[in-house]
């Protein structure tokens, strides 16, 4: 049978597992076959081949082994010196041809060749200890002869071992090697006499974990240990090797595992891999303790490896075989040596004196320094040979040791790291053992460091630092690099002597904030760092930017000269539409003319200093070119009867040609000429007598631009008329002829200000005789009968309305005198057409909403109809109205998947425009492929394929016979559903509808009939199986109160069977659940395979019946394996408001899979553990462990499990169902933190202060934090952040636990005592909290003890008052039973006796910065910084924290990336390797131990701030990012100086600041007047076009202030006073999100400038308006806009620009005139400036001085928006489309357009619900608004469409409507019918 086994293999491949080269001398020549071909053999299936080198020139040899059985034939490549070579792994039956080829680049030589079989070879052997086989002919062997088998080796000898089998069981092996090793070990195990007191055998297993399977002492019999290899599972996972040899020294050869003194010990490794860590040391340590090991390498072996694991000698301690189908050739072999070896050592014992064995004692640490210490102990008993000391870094590193003589008690451990805490162990070393380790810590002292780092004399481009120095530092290393984002790679590194200690930096880029670090070295270690920020000086810009001399195509710019050093200016102009770019350089010039400019084109200049260093920030500024002008004074002279002469004055060098036209007014033809720009004058001929003509002129400018139209009228002589004069002389009378005077008293008659329903008519009068003027008009078409208005002489101005639209009129001034009529004067004008809006586009389809917007049509309009009609069903056209400033609307209530007609019609005053017409559709909301089956007599059973948002199904059966009707609601996971107890043979329609909410969707129907009656009733009894026993509570469970999601893995891999098991173990592990539903635990469960499907939500079962019920309808699914899509979905699906999580509930989530995941998991299960989810993974069969580890939470042993096979989930039910039920049950609930799972709480989560939540919080913005990576949250005054207890901590507080703060106080920060943080019962009284007590400069603690005595613990002292200093500090407060103790910067603090404390009430609230005298509703809070805010339960927090955060105390190495950066450490660390000699000092790493030279490494991370050193008063910096404040307004016409504020200096363009949180709305000042045009943001979403703001020229937002006297009353208008406030929460929430886009698509015109990209950010409305004309005339009003003061608004106090400005606002070096006090360093990364790219704009610039209301004007289509007169009001409907919305819940706000917020991720809570009967709520202001549901809609209620579209008849006396973030704009509309249309446009006087 052996034989035949050997055949049957012998096609498998044959691997080289060792190959042994011997290096002989090069010999050159030319290429030539090797000769002497020979074979010696080594062991039983070891072959050593050799031949002779060739002489002449090679390069090596390949040698090729084949099986003549037949298979692959196997190659080896050598180098061209060796001359032998070794295989191993043959079998002995086997015959091999070998060829070896000599080969040169590509030449080869003819190979030498030969034949050999090991059992041929060994009888030669004994036969001639010198057998010798000639190969240069192929005759290398004869044909072996089958020879019989042998029996298999036994080992007899009487001495006696412990044998430890350690295998390999990682996912390489896979599970059909696995039976091969199985069978392996039974041969090697049925070698031995095994029995309890003979030869013992254990056995572990390994991969990621090592796991002992059975121990020495397990097993009695032989038989028992064969029986457990042959039931061996496979475990799976990775090759930690090294991991497991250690495991084995620890765990299996131990006394209380079965391992004997005085017996032989072997360890026996069998591996198929290289390991994943180190095995050398593991190795070792078991070699010396006395134990013999054996290495067995299958297939993918490190050959290198097994030598290094295995005792000496290496030829019978290390195995290698090609395949796990060949480790049968070795048993015999490996057997017998482990049986002489076992016989060997029993003599070695016996034959030597065994001392007695004991470890040393007494462990004690001495002379601690920086770089070492002692380690002294008390003698091991019996004769010790050696000791040990075994040391290395408790956070991880190499091993390393010390060894000194067995009579010496101490040793020195040198070089050690500083500040590193280092585990020791002492083991004496006998002769023949080893004891155990005496074991200890300690921790070296920090080297010291540099003191008192100052950085001064700072200009543009250098810097001197100047520092203490260090006793014994042998230089210092001074790192420097600028903050800014982008250049911190240009870090520089300067490395000078030990006494140097102040030096210059230079090469610096201006205005530049640089970090500058100094290090201490001691040789080749640094200290830690000393870090000091300073920003260099900016390049000086120009100042002063002014405009003058603007014409249609030209300008004069003008600046005062930025510095001496400048070497000249760039000067950049762009169109601000950004459609051209123009640039220029000019040398050191103040003044500069732009050209070749567009008429009536807004231009934005910026204008750069240039210098040596680069550019300065830009200067900027904005102007518009005036119109191209008309010729001017044009008359007609020279008249005769047949011509005239027609004058006129130039007026611009620039015109091109002129264009003269003349008609006679009598209907003649019309004739005209083009004449050369450089033309005044023409003389007309070829006319008729005594006839009247119109002359009109027109200029064409260069670019092709047409001025307006002038024209006049003159008149041609008909005849020469006779005079008759007398002059009084003595007789005589003379007669003479004359020409009449022609009198003309107008000139320039220009028609504009075109609207659809009238014309201004203005001209210029030349002759102050004339009485009065007649005007005439008529249309062209002499339609309409002539209408005459006359004005008196002194007036050049009229308005002609009404008029009809799109219509020409002819208009005629004649000028009357008291004697007579003038020339007259004529010119055309057309009045607007009734323009359609443009551009229908839909979006934000939903199932029964969906939104159209369009664009406004380039005529001014009162309002917009809009028409919708359902197109595929029934039903009548409804239609609703919205202002002329709207653009978009939310039409909701509509049906389901149903199509539209949509139509909008703009309204003027005379009628509706043609409408603009489009389809929409809804989504549809309906089931597919709805089928029937299992139908029976009485039942029939539906099924459906899932709608992916259906949160329901209502499923309706109906009888077709009787019309009787059933139904039922399942949820929205439930695929299917029975009807029973129905009549047989009757036809069935059975209905699905699919709910979402309060939406329902169309049925889908089918019809099915039930079977018939039987003919024959069947006979057999009924086997109805009985119905279910509910499985009782679990004792554990019983407390349990969790939101639990079960991810069942529904793959092919699984089949019906094993799912059916899974739907088993689901319903067992749930029926251990006591209650269920949301006073206790929720249960969702989903099965994934390529799509996650949702089985049920969280909230759809409320009892455990009905819950265990639809686990058992679950139905098999089938697919791939995409564990993370499944994770996602749990993540955005189950653990969502709308599936029922719960605040403040554990989120525990269990997945259970078969098989490794064809998607990533890490990243979403990593997410999922940051926001404190407790996840368990359970992997079956083929799982992957390591992929389980990184799903499940930590600790793993709690949170992972895996079983071989579906049948053994048993096995872990009970420990599972302990574990997650603990996790349920605990107080506290589990969060993630800095890689652990702790159980604690999220604070800064539960108050909203998180990144995408903290716009919901009023009071509150976001800015950077201790780096710029982390932000923090700045609660401004009054803020009053705070949350009902119930939602934070439902189960009151922990007996024990930590209160964690990293906090900063500002200078705004009153001096009162203000609570940091406190909870107060529902009567305001607090209960437990921390005071700081600004003024005083101390801590307080106070709680209610279990006696209900109320405590506090006052803490003063240097290191209390340091938190005072205005830096960031980290605040540990931990709570005992008895002691409260604080932590500051992890520094020990003081610590205080204190009682237990009683429990709290959770009815009351939780507030964070309140004042301590606050009482009652009306509370106030202190402003201050938070980054951090968590309560751990446990005391030991604070000692393991490392306050990363704080840029002093950060130690690159041990702490985390800072987020979003990227590091080194990005991926798995490997094992180490033997570092090269340090590189450039960086952060100090571990030691490595000395290897070859490498390449100088990267330079260490960059520390960050933190040197000791007081804080610098924080400037004032107002909430940046989303703060709504007013943006820059377009320049306007200059107004005269307001009685407020004075005109701030503009501040350049900055980078963004961090988003900061809106305020409520303040009182509002007087129109401020135009300050120059502040920067712009990055291009941002476009916004909705906002509605004119506030009458008059509107400059940046002034200061707040007081109210200011009214300004004096202008024309009617129609703004009246502004209404009342609403709610500041609602309206904030509605302002943040349309505003935040309208300020970023509006500042995104000054990015386009300075990066000189167009801006491609479109307007809803695309035709910009004139410049300047903000607002419709008419008096602001009786000063409703400014009222009683509002509660100030948040930020209180102005902020800087969103860039740093000048210098010194960030903080004066030195605070409070303390130096030195504490150890936070200088002001760290938040600066002014926030991270650049996140699309947030910053604060606007300083405000300029209010100005009085500008000139009137027409409102023109809103151009870039001016300032918003009061922040925070937006047109609502630009931010509806989500789920949530409403009214503003206020009878004034009726005709407001909904808006639909987005759900908030915290529950809703009605402040009632926290008080009830007469107590008054408290006014919680850190509560989120109350959504309305969509049916509560504020757009005015739609109604059934008009038949005929005429203006509608309004009744109301005001309608509010929303600009989109400008402002709040309240109109007056009389009542109003078609004959009296509403006059929208100012009357503009020209003066």
């Amino acid at each position: 049978m052996k034989v035949c086994r050997y055949k049957i293999q012998s096609w498998f491949l044959l691997a080289f597992l060792a190959v042994t080269v011997h290096l002989i001398s090069h010999v050159q020549g030319q290429v030539a076959p090797p000769t002497r071909l020979r074979y010696n053999l080594v062991t039983h299936d070891s072959v050593q081949i050799s031949w002779k080198v060739p002489k002449g020139k090679f390069t090596g040899f390949k040698l090729l082994v084949t099986p003549s059985s037949g298979g692959k034939t196997n190659q080896l490549t050598l180098q061209n010196s060796a001359n032998k070579a070794i295989i191993q792994g043959l079998i002995p039956d086997q015959s091999y041809a070998v060829q070896i080829i000599t080969y040169n680049k590509d030449q080869e030589s003819k190979p030498a060749q030969g034949q050999f079989r090991i059992k041929d070879l060994e009888r030669k052997k004994e036969t001639s200890n010198k057998s010798k086989v000639k190969g240069t002919e192929g005759t290398g062997g004869s044909k072996p002869s089958p020879s019989p088998s042998e029996s298999q080796f036994t080992c007899k000898t009487p001495a006696i071992a412990d044998i430890v089998i350690l295998i390999d069981g990682s996912w390489s092996i896979g599970r059909f090697n696995f039976r091969l090793v199985r069978l392996f070990l039974e041969n090697l195990v049925g070698a031995f006499n095994v029995g309890s007191e003979k030869t013992r055998i254990g056995l572990a297993q390994y991969s990621g974990d090592p796991r002992i399977e059975w121990h020495l002492n397990a097993f009695s019999t032989k038989d028992a240990v064969l029986d457990a290899v042959r039931n061996l599972p496979y475990k799976g996972g990775n090759t930690l090797t090294g991991l497991a040899l250690t495991f084995i020294l620890e765990n299996s050869f131990k006394p209380e595992a079965g391992a004997r003194p005085n017996v032989s010990k072997i360890g026996i490794l069998i591996t198929d891999g290289k390991s994943q860590d180190d095995v050398i040391p593991p190795a070792k340590n078991l070699r010396d303790a006395g134990v013999e090991l054996f290495a067995i390498g299958v297939k993918n072996a490190d050959i290198n490896e097994l030598k290094e694991i295995a005792s000496e000698p290496d030829s019978t301690h290390v195995y290698n075989v090609a395949d796990f189908n060949f480790m049968h050739t070795i048993v015999e072999s490996l057997t017998r040596t482990v049986c002489s070896r076992v016989e060997e050592q029993e003599k070695e014992i016996k034959g030597t004196f065994v001392d007695t064995l004991g470890a040393p004692t007494d462990l004690v640490t001495s002379e601690v320094t920086a770089r070492g210490f002692r380690v002294s102990w008390t003698h091991a008993p019996g004769k010790v040979e050696k000791y040990r000391v075994v040391y290395y870094p408790t956070r991880g590193g190499q091993p390393e040791e010390v060894v000194v003589d067995g009579s010496v008690s101490t040793a020195v451990l040198k070089n050690l790291m500083s500040l590193t805490e280092y585990q020791i162990a002492v083991f004496a070393i006998y002769i023949s053992a080893a004891s155990e380790g005496l074991r200890g810590t300690e921790t070296t002292l920090a080297l010291p460091t540099a003191s008192n780092l100052q950085l001064y004399d700072v200009s543009q481009s250098s810097m001197r630092a100047k520092w203490n120095g260090v006793t014994g530092a042998t230089g210092y290393m001074i790192l420097y690099a600028p903050l800014t984002e982008g250049l911190a790679a240009d870090e520089k590194e300067m490395k000078i002597g030990e006494a140097l200690t102040d030096i210059e930096l230079d090469g610096l880029l201006p205005n530049t904030e640089y970090t500058v670090t100094v290090y201490a070295m001691f040789g080749e270690e640094a200290s830690d760092p000393l870090t000091g920020q300073e920003t260099t000086l900016p390049l000086s810009p120009p100042r002063n930017l002014r405009f003058s001399d603007i014409g249609h195509s030209t300008s004069r710019i003008t600046w005062d000269p930025a510095s001496e050093k400048v070497n000249g200016y760039r000067i950049m102009y762009v169109k601000t539409d950004g459609t051209e770019t123009n640039e220029v350089e000019v040398d050191r010039i103040s003044t500069y003319t732009l050209k070749r400019l567009t008429s009536l084109t807004e231009y934005t200049v910026a204008i750069f200093s240039l210098y040596d260093e680069g550019q300065s920030e830009p200067l900027t500024g904005s102007f518009t070119t005036k119109k191209v002008p008309a010729p001017q004074y044009l008359e007609i002279d020279e008249v005769s009867t047949d011509s005239f002469r027609v004058n006129w004055k130039p007026i611009s060098s620039d015109i091109a040609r002129y264009k003269l036209a003349w008609t006679p007014l009598n209907g003649g033809a019309s004739e005209e000429v083009v004449l050369d720009g450089d033309k005044d004058t023409h003389v007309v001929e070829g006319l008729l007598s005594d006839t009247e003509y119109e002359v009109s002129l027109l200029a064409v400018y260069s670019d092709e631009s047409e001025s307006d139209v002038v024209a006049v009228l003159g008149t041609t002589l008909a005849r020469t008329t006779t005079v008759s004069t007398s002059l009084a002389t003595s007789s005589t009378a003379t007669s003479r002829p004359t020409t009449a005077v022609f009198r003309t008293g107008i000139r320039n008659l220009v028609i504009d200000d075109e609207t659809t329903s009238s014309l201004r008519v203005t001209w210029d009068i030349s002759d102050y005789n004339v009485y009065q003027f007649r005007v005439t008009y008529l249309t062209s078409k002499g339609d309409r009968a002539e209408e005459v208005v006359m004005v008196p002489g002194r007036q050049n101005n009229l308005l002609l309305q009404p008029l009809l639209s799109d219509t020409i009129y002819k208009v005629t001034v004649t000028p009357i005198y008291s004697d007579g009529e003038g020339v007259s004067v004529s010119a055309p004008g057309k009045t607007l057409p009734l323009s359609a809006p443009r551009n229908l586009r839909v979006s934000d389809e939903w199932y029964n909403r969906l939104r159209i917007s369009w664009d406004a049509p380039p005529s001014p309009t009162m309002g917009y109809r809009i028409v919708y009609k359902p197109i595929n069903i029934p039903g009548p056209a409804l239609e609703t109205f919205v202002g002329d400033d709207i653009n978009t609307i939310l039409i909701l209530n509509l049906f389901s998947g149903t199509e539209y007609s949509v139509k909008v019609f703009a309204s003027y005053s005379t009628g509706f425009s043609d409408a603009l017409a489009g389809t929409a559709k809804t989504l549809y909301l309906g089931v597919t492929n709805l089928d029937a089956y299992q139908v029976r007599m009485t039942s029939i059973c539906a099924q459906w394929e899932l709608h992916r948002h259906a949160t329901a199904y209502r499923i309706v059966i109906e009888s077709l016979v009787d019309g009787k009707k059933r139904e039922v609601t399942v949820g929205g996971g439930t695929p299917r559903h029975c009807f029973f107890e129905l009549m047989p043979g009757t036809e069935y329609k059975i209905s699905v509808y699919a709910q979402l909410q309060e939406i329902e969707g169309p049925g889908v129907s089918i019809m099915e009939t039930t079977l018939p009656f039987p003919t024959q009733p069947p006979t057999s009894p009924s086997t109805t199986a009985p119905p279910p026993t509910i499985p009782p509570a679990k004792e554990v469970c019983k407390a349990a109160k969790a939101d639990l999601v079960f991810l069942v893995d529904g793959s092919w891999s699984i089949g019906d069977d094993n799912f059916n098991k899974i739907i088993g173990f689901l319903y067992s592990t749930v029926g251990a659940l006591d209650r269920i539903g949301p006073d206790g635990t929720q249960v969702a469960i989903a099965q994934f395979s390529d799509d996650p499907r949702t089985e049920f939500k969280l909230n759809v079962y409320k009892t455990k019946e009905s819950l265990l019920e639809a686990i058992q309808q679950i139905a098999y699914k089938g697919g791939n394996t995409k564990t993370g899509k499944a994770i996602k979905h749990a993540q955005e699906a189950l653990f969502t408001t709308d599936s029922g999580i719960r605040r403040a509930i554990p989120k525990v989530l269990v997945v259970i899979t078969d098989g490794r995941s064809q998607d990533d998991v890490n990243k979403v299960s990593k997410e999922m553990q940051l926001d404190g989810f407790s996840i368990f993974a359970i992997g079956v069969a083929d799982a992957d462990y390591s992929e389980l580890v990184n799903i499940g939470s930590k600790p793993s042993e709690r949170h992972v499990f895996f079983v071989d096979d579906f049948d053994a989930f048993k096995k872990i039910e009970d420990e599972l169902i302990t574990f997650v039920c603990e996790t349920a049950s605990a107080t506290c609930p589990l969060v993630y933190k800095d890689g652990n799972s702790l159980a604690g709480f999220k604070m800064m989560e539960m108050f909203g202060l998180i990144e995408k939540e903290f716009s919901t919080v009023e009071g509150v913005s976001m800015e950077p934090g201790t780096f710029n990576a982390y932000p923090c949250y700045r609660l401004h005054k009054d803020a009053l952040v705070s949350q009902p207890t119930k939602y934070l901590h439902p189960e009151g507080l922990p007996s024990d636990y930590t209160i964690t703060f990293l906090f900063r106080i500002l200078p705004d920060t009153p001096q009162e005592p203000f609570a940091l943080w406190e909870i107060l019962n529902e009567k305001y009284e607090p209960l437990v909290g921390i005071i700081l007590d600004n003024d005083g400069k101390t801590l307080i603690f106070f709680n209610y003890d279990y006696k209900g005595d109320f405590q506090t613990v006052t803490f003063e002292g240097p290191e209390i008052k340091k938190i005072f200093y205005g830096s960031f500090h980290k605040l540990h407060v931990v709570i005992s039973k008895t002691t409260a103790k604080i932590i500051i910067d992890c520094k020990q603090g003081s610590e205080k006796t204190i009682n237990a404390a009683g429990n709290i009430t959770s009815d009351g609230i939780e507030v964070l910065g309140r004042m301590v005298r606050s009482r009652g509703q009306r509370d106030n809070s202190a402003p201050f910084q938070l980054q951090m805010f968590d309560i751990v339960c446990t005391t030991s927090w604070a000692n393991r924290d490392k306050c990363c955060e704080l840029p002093a105390l950060r130690d690159e190495e041990s702490c985390p990336s800072l987020p979003h950066s990227c590091s080194c450490s990005e991926f798995s660390k490997g094992p180490l390797g033997p570092p090269g000699p340090p590189g450039g000092p960086g952060v100090r790493g571990p030691k490595g131990h000395h290897g070859d030279q490498g390449l100088k490494g990267l330079d260490g991370p960059r520390g960050e701030v933190g040197a000791p050193g007081p804080q610098g008063h924080p400037g004032p910096q107002g909430p940046s990012g989303l703060s709504i404040q007013g943006l820059p307004g377009t320049p306007g016409e200059k107004g005269e100086k307001g009685d407020r504020g004075l005109p701030g200096q503009q501040g350049v363009p900055g980078t963004s600041g961090s988003p900061g949180r809106d305020g409520t709305q303040g009182q509002r000042g007087l129109p401020g007047k135009d300050g120059p045009t502040g920067p712009q943001g990055p291009p941002g979403p476009v916004g909705i076009p906002g509605a004119p703001g506030v009458p008059g020229v509107m400059g940046n937002t002034g200061p707040q202030g007081g109210v200011g006297p009214p300004g004096a009353p202008g024309a009617k208008g129609e703004r009246g006073e502004r209404g009342d406030i609403q709610s500041q929460a609602m309206v904030r929430a509605v302002a943040r999100q349309v505003c935040e886009q309208l300020i970023q698509g509006h500042m995104a015109r000054y990015n386009s400038i300075l990066n000189q990209i167009p801006s491609q950010s479109d307007s809803a409305r695309t035709i910009p308006g004139p410049p300047g004309e903000p607002g419709r005339p008419g008096s602001p009003g009786s000063q409703g806009e400014q009222g009683a003061p509002g509660r100030p608004g948040f930020p209180g106090n102005p902020g800087q620009p969103g860039r740093p400005g000048e210098r010194g606002l960030p903080g004066e070096k030195g605070e409070r005139g303390n130096p030195g006090v504490g150890t936070q360093g200088p002001r760290g990364p938040p600066g002014p400036a926030g991270p650049s790219g996140e699309s947030r704009t910053g604060s606007p610039g300083p405000p300029g001085s209010p100005g009085q209301r500008g000139p009137a004007g027409h409102t023109g289509v809103p151009g870039p928006q001016g300032p918003s007169g009061q922040p925070g009001y937006c047109d609502p409907s630009s931010c509806a489309g989500y789920d949530v919305g409403g009214g503003y819940g206020d009878t004034t706000d009726q005709d407001i357009p909904v808006v639909q917020l987005p759900h908030n991720s915290y529950q809703i809570y009605d402040p009632e619900e926290l008080y009830d009967g007469e107590q008054q709520q408290y006014i919680v202001h850190g509560s989120y608004p109350q959504p309305a549901q969509y049916p509560q809609s504020s757009y005015p209620e739609p109604h059934f469409a008009q038949p005929e579209f005429t203006p509608v008849q309004e009744e109301m006396d005001t309608m509010e409507v929303r600009s989109p973030g400008i402002s709040r704009l309240r109109r007056q509309i009389s009542k109003r019918s078609v004959n009296a249309p509403i006059r929208k446009r100012a009357i503009k006087k020209n003066t």
